[in-house]
């Protein structure tokens, strides 16, 4: 009886314990709940390990976040002053409140003087890239969630190498989840050469550190300071449409000139600085910017510590005409979720493009469960039927958002992204193009049809659905 009677206080505790620390979170808090009375003590276990809220303060001294700081404030009054003369007021003020939230969001400036390559397939992305880097005169750097050790990934590691011989700096960051596969040879071979590498929370050490849930989730090359690449590519033979599961890989990847290069230079850096704990300033990284172009261009950066569904709300709030939404996983916040719902009250166009076939069965899951909520409300959904859609593009009437986040929770809150949002012009028409292309090649998905599903595929939705706060 005793045991009994300890049993039940101990699940008491676990209980105050997770709403304690979840009360501002009510879905998640639910979620474990429910965790902790299937499973009362793994769940708990779990629960300590997982769902650490993330605070980066204690990793960076007093000192060393001045420095930051300093350097931020330097770079955007830099911007700033270029761009006041380039600011077309029209092209921006799409919504006055959205353009105050635009203008004051503290990581990065509107930059002016851009110019956008937009890459709508893996092939003429990677070349752009090798391309780049072999013509680097003082140093590279590189940063993606997934570096495979396949044919790609030999691509870069030999022109890296060769690179890094030649004496231009070498510096390589990888997700230590994301890249958990990479073997320890590649690494060797590529340190062995000169090239400076870190890996960020690898494997073992978030799992005891408790930051298992947080990843990096970036992709970004820049060259001498000069240009710049993101977007949603990682580097492996799958993204060059080599995986027989999936086929032909459709994504969106960018190559940029001008000031926002800056703030992309900034981000790997204060990555850089995190996991290695080096701190580089040097002028020579963030040399003036040679481009002439007219495009404005602001680098976000987001992570769980600077969150980007604000700015993805007030996109869909804002929005009088069209929102066109790509992108491979779709699990949404409640306020966008409301958000999108209003938009068709408004009368506003909203399609939405998702995968016809998944690469994560309990997130297409949990996925489909949003389709049907917002197909009765009347946004449209279809499904990319080519191969696999792994795009990332927000488009509100003339503004466009696009990057490595994905519109789902574990991108918006959980994950190191960087987005960029673009200022009408030729590269959101070239995104809106692209988008109208995706919609050829897919299927539309009607509710008639889609009620039609099975009762074990809906009650799969249901539990997909209830979960997703964790993944």
């Amino acid at each position: 009886m005793l045991w009994i009677v300890g049993a039940l206080l101990l699940f008491i505790i676990q209980i105050a314990f997770v709403i304690f620390f979840e009360y501002q979170r009510p879905n998640k808090a639910m979620v474990w709940l429910i965790v902790l009375y299937i499973f009362p003590v793994i769940g708990f276990l779990l629960y300590l390990f997982v769902a650490k809220e993330y605070n980066r303060t204690p990793a960076l001294s007093k000192k060393e976040i001045g420095h930051w700081n300093r350097l931020k404030a330097e770079l955007m009054d830099r911007c700033r002053q270029r761009a006041l003369t380039n600011l077309r007021g029209e092209t921006i003020h799409q919504d006055d409140n959205l353009h105050a939230l635009l203008g004051n969001i503290p990581v990065a400036p509107i930059t002016a003087c851009n110019e956008t390559t937009v890459f709508a397939e893996g092939e003429s992305a990677f070349e752009a890239m090798l391309g780049s880097i072999a013509a680097s005169e003082h140093h590279i750097h590189v940063e993606f969630y997934i570096l495979r050790d396949d044919r790609l990934g030999a691509r870069f590691e030999q022109l890296l190498i060769r690179k890094a011989q030649e004496g231009v700096r070498v510096r390589l960051l990888y997700d230590g989840i994301g890249s958990r596969r990479l073997g320890k040879a590649y690494l060797k071979r590529l340190r062995d050469a000169g090239v400076e590498t870190g890996c960020f929370f690898p494997l073992l050490a978030s799992f005891f550190n408790r930051r298992l849930n947080y990843r990096n989730h970036r992709k970004i090359v820049v060259v001498d300071g000069k240009i710049g690449f993101f977007g949603g590519l990682n580097i492996g033979d799958e993204y060059l449409g080599e995986d027989p599961k999936f086929g032909y890989w459709r994504d969106t990847h960018f190559s940029i000139k001008g000031d926002a290069v800056l703030w992309l230079q900034y981000t790997f850096l204060t990555d850089w600085h995190l996991v290695t704990g080096q701190f580089i300033a040097d002028p020579v990284y963030y040399p003036i910017q040679e481009s002439r172009g007219k495009e404005l261009v602001q680098i976000v950066k987001s992570g769980p510590d600077e969150t980007i569904l604000e700015l993805i709300f007030s996109l869909v709030v804002s929005a009088k005409q069209r929102i066109f939404i790509e992108t491979p996983y779709f699990i949404l916040d409640p306020g966008v979720l409301l958000a999108l719902k209003t938009a068709i009250l408004r009368g506003v166009d909203v399609r939405i493009i998702i995968p016809g076939v998944p690469d994560k069965n309990l997130v297409y899951s949990a996925t489909l469960s949003y389709v049907q909520e917002l197909l009765r409300a009347g946004v449209r959904f279809f499904s990319y039927q080519k191969g696999f859609i792994h795009a990332k593009v927000i488009i509100s009437d003339n503004l466009a958002f696009s990057g490595s986040a994905n519109m789902d929770i574990r991108s918006l809150s959980n994950q190191f992204e960087i987005n960029a949002l673009f200022y009408d012009g030729e590269v959101v028409e070239r995104l809106v193009q692209d988008f109208h292309r995706d919609l050829g090649v897919s299927e539309e998905i009607l509710q008639s049809n889609f009620e039609k599903r099975s009762r074990f595929q809906k009650l799969k939705s249901v539990y997909a659905r209830l979960l997703s706060p964790l993944f």
